[in-house]
């Protein structure tokens, strides 16, 4: 049971959590204007942008693996649902006819072309919203008929289960028959992309592509770690720690494991709609078993159970990855040329050696269990109570 000093810490770790974030969306408002696409600093833009997403399909992940304790590797089968989703409601339907150029499209509907015509320019951000949110139903609602027969599974049986799920939606995607709706094997382009995301004020022309990407995902991973702290999340920690002692407690397992399930489920869908958005174009072969290892490697990183470590991670990881580390593809690396070791695919040698070694320093991973109060109420210990025992001293 939650102490008084623990709801009170959590409290304040919340309010300064959200005056971060203001702050944080503010940075990323201000330098999306002063950065240009041509400047050595626009992949800065391009790790916030990236971050943001892979930190909502951590932190979704976190919530089956982390927190309820199941051990499910479906998410690049949601996220690729959410992406098709997001794809076939955006495109323009003069655009149609050169997209599915081997098929007569199915849907012949474009949410933003829609709403533009009513609304005008804001019509297109509420078509995209909408957009998302379908994304994320239509993602909730085949985890749910999944989640009937494999939620009965544990542990690596669940794994497996999960695993070929994404496998089998990723081949039928790619079915001719489904042509019509997911266009085959053939990439969906031509939707809205983030480059559609600008604001005129006046003679002030703002972009906020970046900044539009950051708010969505900090609302939606707000809205997992609300849940994480309802009575719900509280359930879902129980079946972690012992599901016969939680159903000893009135806990119904197989209810909760559902609703943890499809609620992951749906914010891998909002992600996997993101990152459609962020990208130019869809394609069910870029949602391999590798993209869930990958948003695993984060969680596992992070720290099993803790928000606030998928969102450090996930950041980690894409400045590191994106950014930090290009150079060993291209011959050179800070200053440093060496064509003969540095070349194609070296980067992934050194970030596996970097990771070997996170994982060895910190065996629960750089956050464990811990959230931002946690941290904040430790480094007051140190700070201030240091300085209290040295008043008390003098």
């Amino acid at each position: 049971m939650e102490t008084i000093s623990t709801i009170r810490r959590n409290h304040k770790g919340s309010y300064i959590a959200a005056f971060a974030l203001i702050v944080f969306l503010g940075l990323v408002i201000l330098l999306e204007q002063l950065i240009r696409p041509t400047d050595s600093m626009a992949m800065l833009l391009t790790v916030m942008e990236k971050g943001s997403i892979y930190a909502l399909l951590a932190v979704s992940m976190n919530l089956v693996n982390g927190f309820t304790g199941l051990f499910g590797l479906g998410q690049a089968g949601f996220m690729l649902i959410g992406a098709y989703t997001y794809g076939i409601f955006t495109i323009p339907l003069a655009d149609r006819a050169n997209v599915y150029r081997y098929y007569d499209s199915a849907v012949n509907i474009s949410f933003p072309e829609v709403l533009s015509n009513f609304l005008g320019g804001p019509g297109i951000l509420l078509g995209v919203i909408i957009a998302i949110i379908l994304a994320g139903a239509v993602s909730a609602g085949l985890a749910f008929l999944v989640g009937l027969p494999v939620l009965r599974l544990k542990s690596d049986y669940l794994a497996i289960a999960t695993l070929g799920f994404a496998e089998i939606i990723r081949a039928l995607f790619q079915w001719d028959k489904f042509g019509p709706v997911t266009n085959g094997s053939n990439p969906l382009k031509s939707y809205v992309r983030l480059n559609a995301f600008r604001l005129d004020i006046g003679g002030l022309h703002l972009t906020l592509a970046a900044f539009f990407t950051v708010f969505m995902a900090a609302v939606c991973v707000g809205i997992i770690a609300l849940l994480i702290n309802s009575s719900y999340g509280r359930a879902f920690k129980a079946i972690r720690e012992d599901e016969v002692a939680a159903e000893a407690m009135g806990i119904n397992l197989y209810k909760h494991k559902q609703l943890s399930f499809c609620i992951s489920s749906a914010f891998a869908g909002v992600g996997g709609a993101m990152l459609a958005i962020f990208a130019s174009t869809v394609q069910a072969n870029n949602f391999k078993a590798a993209t869930t290892y990958e948003i695993l490697l984060i969680v596992v990183l992070g720290g099993l159970g803790s928000v606030t470590g998928s969102v450090i991670a996930s950041f980690l990881y894409i400045t590191a990855s994106e950014w930090l580390l290009r150079g060993l593809d291209n011959g050179s690396f800070l200053g440093v040329s060496a064509p003969g070791i540095f070349r194609n695919g070296f980067r992934l040698v050194v970030f596996s050696v970097i990771i070997m070694a996170v994982v060895l320093f910190f065996r629960r991973g750089i956050m464990g269990n811990r959230e931002l109060p946690d941290v904040l109420a430790y480094l007051k210990r140190k700070l201030f109570g240091r300085a209290k025992v040295g008043q008390g001293n003098g």
